[in-house]
């Protein structure tokens, strides 16, 4: 057998050239990864100091080494956020309906009045109607000045802007109101009141904007009459006015109130106090030496402690990955190593945003650092002894980051805290098969958090006071929870960029509501039949060896799709008809037998199907050989007494042979599984028998020369599938009568 290093992750193996195992990279990577510690520590441990003298210019750059209130800062920001306040508006309601129902009554008593002439009445109505409408709004306005209900300032804001939008009516409207009768003023006085009331609902600060949707609104009426439509639509246009108007006494109010609630502004960790170049003057001066920036000496053995800390953390992983590996050699490739020095970077990177978050007064803050996000994506990721692991590392970082007292290194407690929700995320998800066990870890996480929390507070003899225990907790229930939004929102990238097939990505590909299995299930029943009896031996056989038991059941699924192209050219979907390749020649038939693979990856490099997926697809029949329609092509020219011209090459799958443990064992399923269901009444031997002869075969066929099987995991891969197919077919298979057992013994045992 060929000895290769397999991909733990993604179940097919790589070439063991290139940069993924390049010795080279690796101890870069790890390089990496140490200075990555050493940076993002260095400002925590390592303190900053300047000689500088008062008057001079600053030759470096000084940020601050924690938070720093800025008073000057603060008053800029309380006029900027007064600024930024947006104009407050009122919303004025007026019964504008009812305005308009005393236009329509006054129209029916004057038209009534047989008395005026048609002249008289369109002049009455050209002079009374607009000046209705208009004390309508004085009236408004001076009993809700009297009631007190509104300001000044207010009334008269309304006023004017409804001044300056007043709707004068068209001439022609004075004249047909004269020739309405009382039966149209009947029909005309509820539409107008609901179309009035409708629009007047809205918030309105241009009537013009509401008087154009008045016509559609008539249009849309019960009214038929065109003489009524047009009134109404000109009246109702009149009465239409805006209700949302500035409030200026608001808007200050709001002014106020904003520059009351601008909270402290800080210098925050890491922002510039002094510019490159910058005098420094007296205040800047007693700024810096108020927060211990000033010193004449440099003190070099911080940096140097760093430097141990961050080999030390470093070169305690690689020691634990190199040795966790085995005999068979360093446990992950490059790539993956590279995924996680990515993953300390995120994690690290969560951490110190929270930091930036805390202050000497609100330390708490640190609890809501999302620390377990990389314990969550190591396990579902790579490994789950490496994220236990890798949890003390990101606690040991933690308690630096998160450390906000000046006169130790670590804070224990935000450290204790770290490992603890690490190992909860770890123990919650490390069988995650859905995204919704992340969602469901991270509440573990947060629960388990709060009590931590309390548990710490209450051991220290109540180090917060109530208000910021409950802070604390509240902190630490939705670092939790933002640790499941993180991990949901990372997987699918991990997933993408590294070639992952995660256990949660193999679950959703095995949704029957997938496109594929979908057609494979619709227009291949038998098929589709065989692949789910092929998925449940492999799995079987695959976990027996060590191999990716969810991944060889989820290939299975897939492996036959080509099938769906020809589908009836293939006996597990010929029911109730003839087999189509006593009618062609040998070699047609192989090579529709033999396209399936082929089209099979096609089909899923279309649907986007993950490599090792696509792989099993390909190198399921390896380079096997087509004994039937071979030996059908040499009766066939025997009969018509000419030499063969083909090789028993020419009926051979165009392989690849199998390169992987998963992609071999559910070739040997596949076979297994077909040659049992071709069996009318097998027997435990012919069971055996018929398993050992199907793996010795494609052994001597040298078909696993190019995938790391071993002799005894082929014995074992023999044994789990006899005993699969056993519980499987148990009631086709005939056993033997010197083991049969009493009735009720044996249905305990097939049980």
């Amino acid at each position: 057998m060929a000895s290769k290093q397999p991909s733990k992750l993604s179940g097919f193996v790589y070439s063991n050239n290139g940069w993924k195992y390049s010795a080279v990279t690796r101890y870069a990577l790890f390089l990496l990864l140490g200075l990555v510690f050493y940076f993002s520590l260095s400002s925590d441990l390592v303190p900053k100091k300047y000689d500088i003298k008062e008057g001079t210019h600053s030759a470096k750059e000084i940020t601050a080494p924690k938070q720093i209130l800025d008073t000057k800062a603060k008053l800029k920001a309380q006029e900027e956020a007064a600024e930024n306040v947006t104009n407050r508006y009122a919303i004025i309601p007026m019964r504008a309906d009812n305005l308009v129902t005393s236009l329509l009554d006054r129209i029916d008593r004057l038209n009534q009045d047989d008395l005026i002439s048609q002249s008289d009445k369109t002049a009455i109505y050209r002079e009374e109607i607009p000046q209705r409408a208009s004390d309508f709004i004085l009236n408004f306005v001076a009993s809700s000045r009297n009631a007190g209900t509104y300001s000044d300032t207010l009334l008269d804001e309304m006023q004017s802007v409804i001044k300056d939008q007043t709707y004068v009516i068209p001439e022609e409207t004075y004249i047909k109101i004269p020739r309405l009768t009382s039966q149209d003023i009947i029909e005309m006085k509820p539409v107008a009141r609901d179309i009035v009331t409708k629009l007047m609902n809205d918030q309105i600060t241009d009537a013009q904007s509401a008087r154009a949707k008045v016509a559609e609104q008539v249009s849309v009426s019960s009214l038929s009459q065109r003489t009524a439509r047009e009134v109404v639509q000109e009246l109702v246009r009149l009465v239409i006015t805006s209700n949302k108007f500035y409030d200026e006494e608001a808007t200050k109010e709001a002014k106020v109130q904003a520059r009351e609630n601008t909270p402290d502004v800080f210098i925050e960790q890491g922002d510039v106090l002094v510019a490159k170049g910058e005098l420094i003057t007296p205040e800047l001066y007693t700024l810096l030496d108020d927060n211990g920036l000033l010193s004449n000496e440099v003190n070099y053995w911080p940096q140097f402690g760093l430097l141990i800390l961050s080999a030390l953390l470093s070169f305690g992983l690689y020691t634990f990955i190199r040795y966790s590996g085995g005999a068979s050699g360093f446990k992950y490739n490059n790539s993956q190593l590279l995924m996680l020095v990515l993953v300390f970077v995120i994690t690290i990177i969560t951490v110190k945003l929270a930091a930036f978050l805390q202050t000497d007064v609100r330390a708490y803050v640190g609890f809501l650092a999302p620390v377990a996000i990389g314990a969550m994506l190591i396990t579902m990721l790579l490994d789950m002894t490496l994220a236990y692991f890798c949890s003390i590392l990101f606690s040991i970082v933690a308690s630096i980051i998160l450390n906000v007292q000046q006169n130790t290194v670590f804070d224990f407690t935000f450290g204790f805290f770290a490992l603890i929700v690490s190992y909860v995320a770890i123990f919650a998800t490390h069988r995650a098969g859905q995204r919704s066990t992340l969602l469901k870890g991270g509440i573990m996480v947060s629960l388990i958090g709060c009590v931590t929390v309390f548990m710490l507070n209450v051991l220290g003899g109540g180090v917060w006071n109530q208000t910021q225990a409950l802070y604390a907790i509240g902190f630490s229930f939705a670092s939790g929870l933002l640790t499941a939004v993180l991990v949901i929102g990372l997987m699918p990238f991990f997933e993408a960029t590294f070639g992952i097939l995660s256990a949660l990505k193999l679950v959703e590909l095995s949704n029957p509501n997938h496109p594929l299995l979908r057609k494979l299930l619709t227009e291949t029943p038998g098929t589709y039949h065989h692949s789910v009896m092929v998925g449940n031996l492999s799995e079987a056989a695959a976990e027996a060896i060590g191999a990716d038991g969810l991944l060889c059941r989820v290939g299975s699924y897939y492996h036959d799709i080509g099938k769906t192209k020809r589908p009836f050219y293939f006996i597990e979907n010929q029911n109730n008809m003839e087999n189509p390749h006593d009618s062609i020649e040998p070699m047609l038939s192989k090579s529709i037998i033999v396209a399936h693979a082929r089209d099979g990856v096609e089909m899923l490099k279309e649907y986007k199907l993950p490599k090792p997926i696509r792989d099993i697809a390909e190198q399921h029949h390896g380079t096997t050989f087509l004994h039937y329609f071979y030996h059908k092509a040499l009766k066939l020219a025997e009969e018509k007494g000419v030499e063969p011209d083909f090789t028993e090459e020419d009926f051979r799958y165009p392989g690849p042979k199998a390169q992987s443990k998963e992609s071999a064992v559910v070739g040997i399923a596949d076979s297994v599984e077909a040659a049992v269901r071709s069996l009318r009444k097998p027997t435990v031997v012919q069971v055996e028998t018929m398993i050992e002869k199907i793996i010795k075969s494609r052994l001597d066929d040298h078909q696993f020369d190019e995938c790391d099987l071993t002799i005894k995991e082929l014995d074992t891969i023999a044994r789990t599938l006899k005993e699969t197919v056993m519980g499987i077919f148990h009631s086709r298979i005939e056993y033997p009568e010197d083991v049969k057992k009493p009735k009720k013994e044996e249905g305990a045992v097939t049980t």
